[in-house]
């Protein structure tokens, strides 16, 4: 594994770009992903949102580019139009240390085609990004020709997949250059992702990181109960205590999104949110809005998720568990970036406790958290009970019984009388021991003395 940058002997522009973004050793996917990209071969990048990844493809393609070529040369392709905005932002950032003028274009759904049809006539792009589908438009109608290209990125693969745009994916493949090097991002790979990458891609090479090493260690991961609590309320207690220097809140559907909005606004605060309903111009507006700070909450959907990569996210609050447990890292992958420290604040009901330890099967570990007079403490492990049931292990079949059957019908007060039936059990018991013990030393008795007669 590279422990530096510089190993890759990338041309003098990268490096100035490296240095600017304040990038010291490369991450463990870069480490694996930038080699193989460097020469030529197809990938497959099994990692999540705060891994790097975005970076490993992007430093060796640009690597790659001749600026005196043109044409299209590399299509990259994401599932939501914020995150083709950020891998924009990516790329120019890089590019504005090159001596030559790198052309890059930006298409995503609901902005001006007629516009992007006109600029095409003039010049094409040598780097292409955004959505499956204005991307296939643009080509179908021979206005954007990506025939000459033959590298194409497919980031966060498996939403791709989900939303339904592989289909679209597959058509934009097809018409590119047969040598094509194909490069494939994803948190995980579907069974019906397959299909698709044996078409595309002859022998990739797959780099797999676990979701455990993506979980940031400056990351303080937190779990509170919301068991008898109002929700809304408690959320509005975690941004108003202390003073957090960005916050995103992470909810499953876009009716929830709106509503913790309008319930914090109500309260005084000033929030925005993102998520797929709105209108492509207020998202985008929005959008622009947050990464120049002028909020401090953000409520977002797991769509708008991954398309938001802002400077020092201080805390992420999930209102609930995530529908899908790969959303998770995405989500919490928001904070605790560059070096710096992060909060993860998971909010689950009793009826949550099933998801919660799927998570931690994964490998991730929460700290138990509860709110005690206006601070967060130390909780107890929501395990507890289960350890001491336990307990009940050690007891007779007969006493389990008696208990699951006052189980069965739960009725106010039965942990006391469950207490009161195993005392008179093991009252019952040491009664009959004792009896036991007083027959035994009578028999002896009895046999002494006949022996002495």
């Amino acid at each position: 594994m590279s422990a530096s940058f510089k190993d890759y002997h990338f041309q003098p522009f990268i490096n100035d770009a490296i240095k600017d973004l304040g990038f010291e050793n490369p991450t463990p996917i870069q480490s694996k992903v930038i080699p193989t990209i460097k020469h030529g071969k197809s990938v497959i990048g099994k990692s999540a949102t705060g891994s790097g990844k975005t970076h490993a493809f992007l430093l060796p393609l640009l690597d790659q580019l001749d600026p005196k070529n043109e044409k299209t040369q590399i299509v990259i392709t994401t599932p939501s139009r914020e995150l083709a905005y950020q891998i924009y932002d990516n790329v120019k950032q890089l590019v504005r240390f090159s001596p030559e003028t790198i052309h890059i274009a930006n298409y995503v759904g609901g902005t001006d085609k007629e516009r992007q049809i006109e600029k095409l006539e003039r010049e094409q792009p040598q780097i292409v990004i955004g959505t499956p589908g204005r991307i296939l438009d643009l080509t179908k109608g021979n206005h954007l020709d990506i025939n000459t290209a033959n590298k194409l990125v497919i980031d966060e693969a498996d939403m791709t997949l989900d939303l339904g745009f592989l289909d679209v994916v597959d058509k934009i493949a097809a018409g590119m250059s047969k040598d094509l090097q194909m490069m494939v991002f994803s948190a995980t790979i579907p069974p019906k992702l397959k299909p698709f990458l044996k078409k595309y891609m002859k022998n990739p090479v797959l780099n797999d990181i676990p979701t455990a090493s993506v979980i940031n260690q400056d990351v303080d991961n937190w779990l509170i109960s919301t068991k008898g609590q109002d929700k809304n309320s408690l959320i509005y207690k975690l941004l108003t205590m202390g003073n957090p220097y960005l916050v995103l809140i992470f909810a499953n559907t876009r009716e929830r999104v709106d509503e913790i909005q309008e319930y914090l606004q109500v309260q005084g605060l000033k929030v925005a949110k993102i998520h797929g309903g709105m209108q492509p111009r207020v998202r985008k507006r929005v959008m622009k809005q947050i990464q120049n700070l002028d909020y401090q909450f953000v409520v977002a959907s797991d769509l708008a998720a991954r398309g938001i990569d802002i400077e020092g996210i201080s805390q992420v609050i999930n209102d609930d568990m995530p529908s899908d447990p790969e959303y998770f890292v995405h989500r919490v992958g928001r904070t605790g970036r560059n070096g710096m420290e992060g909060t993860a604040i998971t909010l689950y009901g009793p009826d949550e406790e099933d998801k919660v330890s799927e998570l931690e099967k994964m490998g991730i570990k929460f700290k138990p958290k509860e709110i005690k007079n206006d601070e967060i403490v130390d909780s107890y492990d929501r395990k507890r009970r289960a350890n001491y049931r336990g307990h009940h292990d050690k007891l007779d079949g007969s006493t389990l019984g008696m208990i699951n059957k006052k189980k069965k019908n739960v009725k106010p007060g039965y942990k006391k009388k469950i207490k009161r039936a195993i005392k008179m059990k093991d009252e019952k018991k040491h009664k009959i021991e004792l009896r036991n013990q007083i027959r035994s030393k009578k028999k002896q008795k009895k046999r002494s003395s006949q022996r002495y007669r």
